[in-house]
């Protein structure tokens, strides 16, 4: 089973984690340009997906030029699209406009081999981000408006989602190594959420591949781990 992954730095920093965790059988590949992306993760370049916009444009370019090797393309944006200008409050990326990107990536996606599956956009820590000198602001009230926008998207699409923003948010403890991202032992915990999810879908697919011993071993592993942390529970519609 090939996973590709298209997403901001969240992704970036649980990507080695989902990588061991999904083990033999599966095959894990990434937009390109780690070293690029890990130069500035608040400003997206190479393997950092950006916002909806970018991602967008990266699809349409992959369908272009020969689309992407793969059975599951994992993808998100949000938290750059809800960058706000502390002067104007202006959002880098309207709702309204979000929201058309977001389905025009559904029907780009239905046109490239692998089945799209949406991961909701993770917190912030809105009391450290936002302070004096920051040179754009993000809110909480907005994740949660744009994960809404995203949910009737995919919804109306059919498009499956992980539930990330809920399970993160559930990890409870301290959460945040900064104003957006997370502790090691946060991401190690979300990579094994979403390897527990992708175990069981792909589980419940039409046709899978038959899993040999080590690699159910490795699936079992990640939906253990997953599950002693905020309630695992994939989430296929």
């Amino acid at each position: 089973m090939k996973v590709y992954v298209i997403g901001d730095s969240i992704s970036i920093h649980y990507g080695p984690h989902l990588q061991a965790l999904l083990g033999p059988g599966w095959h894990y590949a990434r937009k390109e340009g780690q070293e690029e992306a890990l130069l500035n993760l608040d400003h997206p370049q190479g393997a950092n997906g950006g916002d909806s916009s970018m991602v967008l444009a990266f699809l349409e370019g992959r369908a272009r030029s020969g689309g992407i090797d793969a059975d599951l393309l994992l993808v998100n944006c949000g938290l750059h699209d809800i960058k706000t200008d502390p002067a104007s409050g202006r959002r880098q990326v309207p709702e309204d406009r979000y929201e058309a990107h977001l389905e025009r990536i559904v029907q780009t996606a239905a046109a490239l081999r692998p089945r799209l599956v949406w991961i909701r956009t993770t917190p912030c820590d809105e009391a450290v981000h936002n302070h004096p000198g920051m040179a754009f602001h993000r809110f909480s009230a907005d994740v949660e408006a744009y994960n809404r926008v995203a949910d009737r998207v995919m919804g109306d699409a059919g498009v499956p989602c992980i539930d990330l923003h809920t399970f993160t948010v559930n990890v409870g403890g301290d959460l945040y190594c900064d104003h957006v991202h997370f502790h090691d032992h946060v991401r190690q915990k979300q990579a094994a959420f979403i390897a527990g999810w992708l175990t069981a879908f792909a589980q419940a697919m039409p046709v899978a591949a038959p899993q040999r011993p080590q690699a159910r071993r490795q699936a079992s592993k990640a939906t253990r781990l997953a599950s002693s942390v905020g309630g695992y529970r994939p989430r296929m519609d």
